[in-house]
Order: C-alpha cells, then structure tokens, then sequence
C-alpha cells in the first residue's frame, strides 16, 4: 500500500518541483503554496463531491453509449465541477495575497491546487487499480491537471494586474474547463474505436500551450531586470 502511495504522488510532486523552479524571479512565500496545495487537495476534493452529488441527480447517465450524454458528462459535470472548485481556492485565497505580485503567481497558485486535487484524486484511483493505473496516470491524467493548472493560472496571472480583472479571471477558468472536458470526452466516448487518442492530442496541446505560457509569464515578471 505504501507502495502504491509514493507512485501516485510522485508524478505530482515531480510536476510541482518543475513549476516552483520556472518561478526564476521571485519565489512565493512555502506557506501559501502548502496551504494552496492542501487546499486543493481537501476543500477542492470535498466541493467537487458535494456538486457530484447533485449534477449526479440532475443530470443522471442513462446511456452510456450515447455521445451526447457522454458530452454533458465529461463538459458539464466532471470539467466544470472540478475546475471551479480549483478556481474558487485561486480567486478567494490566492489572488488576494500581497505575495500575488507578478503573472506567473498566478501559474504557481493554480498548479499547487491543481496538484493538491490531482494528488488526492491519483491516490485513490492507485489504491482501488493498482500499478498499471499509477503509471498510466503518470502521464496522462497527473500532466493533463498540470496543464488546466497552468493555462487557468496564465489568465488568472494576467487578471491580477488589469482592469478586465472578472473577464480574464473567467477566460482562465473557461479555458481549463475546455480543455479539461476535451480530455475526458475522447476517453468518455471509448467505445467508439480508436477514438481514445483524442485525448492524448488535447493533453499535448495542452502541454505546449502551458510551456508558452510559463515563458510569457516569465518574460512578463516585474521583478526580471531586479
């Protein structure tokens, strides 16, 4: 069991300790990121249950093999859930902080909740399926949150320095969700042959577009000529 448990978190913790190193100009506070990481693994966790709970009821799967059903389920009641409940910890608890003082804060912020979710998500896929889900999700789905992290947390960067504070905050959280829901449908619609691979282009779209995303924020720091 023990086992199983370090494989789930490693790729997590393994992600993490590359995004805090991309913050070259002006490190955030260990506190917050822990606090933000704990988050994310707990108050996320228990919103995304409670909205399961009641999206479980109101939009019920009747049809697995329906790929309108399947759509609703992977967009509206997996993506959408669980993105918000990442967003709310960055808006209210991040956000906010003197210690948000450059774009790529919101980057860091959004990957330490995205990594506190995925952490407790991935130990409780490991510990019901065993190795060969620990490695699979090592490169699929533990990357594929870093990525929603990351391109929530550009916008969310961006929006803390604007006057479209609400737009921008709202681009991030639409974005993570485009892509969080594109990931799930392609492996919701498996039943549909060869279909599955949807998934793994959207997860290295994703992966591209969050590596241009560190480099803008890095190249956006205040603190860069410091």
């Amino acid at each position: 069991m023990i086992n199983l448990i370090l494989l789930a978190v490693a790729p997590v913790f393994a992600i993490l300790l590359y995004v805090y190193a991309q913050d070259k100009y002006e490190k955030e506070p260990k506190r917050l990121l822990i606090y933000s990481f704990l988050f994310g693994a707990i108050v996320s966790v228990t919103i995304v249950f409670i909205l399961y709970f009641f999206t479980g009821r109101l939009i019920p799967l009747t049809d697995r093999l329906s790929v309108w059903q399947q759509f609703i389920q992977a967009f509206v009641v997996v993506a959408l859930a669980e993105e918000f409940s990442k967003y709310i910890i960055v808006k209210y608890y991040a956000q906010p902080k003197k210690a948000f003082n450059e774009p790529y804060d919101g980057i860091i912020y959004a990957v330490m909740v995205s990594m506190g979710f995925a952490c407790t998500e991935n130990i409780m896929y490991v510990l019901e399926s065993g190795y060969q889900t620990a490695i699979l999700r090592a490169f699929t789905a533990v990357p594929a949150h870093a990525t929603f992290g990351i391109l929530m947390g550009y916008f969310m960067g961006k929006a803390k320095f604007s006057n479209n504070r609400v737009l921008l905050n709202l681009a991030g959280l639409s974005l993570a969700i485009l892509f969080h829901g594109t990931y799930d449908f392609f492996l919701f619609i498996h039943f549909i042959p060869g279909i599955s691979i949807g998934a793994f282009i959207s997860l290295i779209i994703g992966i591209i577009l969050s590596k241009k995303a560190i480099k803008a924020h890095q190249n956006d720091s205040h603190f860069k000529t410091k």
